[in-house]
Order: structure tokens, then sequence, then C-alpha cells
């Protein structure tokens, strides 16, 4: 047991690193970054308060887990913006793989059970095809615009992002599992767009 708890410990004090790394999106009133510990603990508040928009099957406990350990990557490969590069850089192959071998690290430093359990959640998130991760995804996807547009525009800024290109690579992702919330956000974000014109 001891050898056991010693494993849990040495994954608990690595994951600290995660309140390290920053984020594009900026907090709420635009003081600072955001950083990927605050995403996550954010996101699974996100889940429990919208569970009722949640698709049918939804496994709230399963969508929350991952929500909490989605970004734990970050703390070897970074943040990658999903509008850095025009939106090519986030979903690339070298990135992709990148994350692949963080996280074989990362949950490589729990017990073989829980340390695969996690692993597979991470991964069936990344693969966004179940009920769980489809939720959780939009999920992941909902929070920065909100964010974005509680700062101001942030990140949509600094990336010169068009209504355009923010419906192409998020929006669809919101409404593929929580289409009722994309056009609640749609409805509040599109007027910021129109004043940039």
């Amino acid at each position: 047991m001891s050898a056991r708890l010693a494993e849990q410990m040495a994954f608990l004090a690595e994951v600290e690193k995660l309140k390290s790394v920053t984020r594009a999106t900026p907090i709420h009133d635009a003081s600072r970054p955001e950083n990927s510990a605050e995403h996550s603990w954010t996101l699974a508040l996100y889940a429990l308060i919208l569970a009722d928009q949640a698709p049918a099957g939804v496994d709230l406990n399963r969508a929350i887990k991952m929500l909490l350990i989605h970004d734990l990557v970050e703390i070897d490969v970074g943040d990658v913006p999903i509008h850095l590069q025009g939106g090519a850089a986030h979903g690339s192959a070298e990135i992709q793989a990148a994350e692949a071998q963080a996280a074989k690290r990362i949950f490589g430093l729990l017990p073989n059970d829980l340390g695969d359990e996690l692993h597979t959640l991470w991964t069936e998130f990344e693969a966004n095809e179940t009920p769980d991760s489809i939720y959780a995804k939009s999920l992941d996807r909902t929070q920065p615009v909100m964010l974005n547009l509680q700062a101001g525009g942030g990140s949509w800024i600094e990336y010169d992002v068009s209504f355009e290109q923010l419906e192409t690579r998020i929006g669809t992702k919101i409404a593929n599992g929580l289409p009722s919330v994309w056009d609640w956000v749609r409805a509040r974000v599109a007027p910021w767009f129109e004043m940039r014109r």
C-alpha cells in the first residue's frame, strides 16, 4: 500500500505544474491569462451546472473526470491555442503525437489500474465520439468563448478571429453536443463581432 500511495502522491505533485501553464484566454476581467488548472476546474463546474443540457445517456461523473484531466498533457506540451496558425496548430499531427507521449508519461506515474483508467478517459475525450466525450468537448469549447466575451474580446483580438472562424473552429464543436447552448452563446457573441466590423 505504501508504494501505491507514493505513486499517487507523485502524480498529484506532478499535476500541480498545470497551474503554471498559461492559456491564450484571459480571465473574466482581462487582468491576466487564465491558467490550465483554472480552466479545468471551471469546466468541471460547467459540467455540473449545465448537466440538464447534456444529451441523453451522458454519465456526468465520467464527463467531469474527463474535464479534470483533459489538459494534463499541457504540463509537457503547453497550451496550443485553437486559433494559432490560423487554426492549424491545435489539431496538427505533431501536437497530437506530443500530447499522446505526455499522456503516457503523466498517467504512467500512477498505479497501473488508476493510470490506465485515466489514460483511457483522456483518449476517449480526445476522440470526441462518445456521449460523455462529446458533452465534455462541447463544454471545453464553450468556456473560453464566454471568457473572451467577458474580457472584451481576449484572444479573438490577439489572433484576429472572425465570427466565421469562431463558428467553424468552435461553434460546430459546441453545437455537436450542446446545440441549445451554442444558440444561446452565438446570440451573445455575434453582436461583439458585428461591432468590430
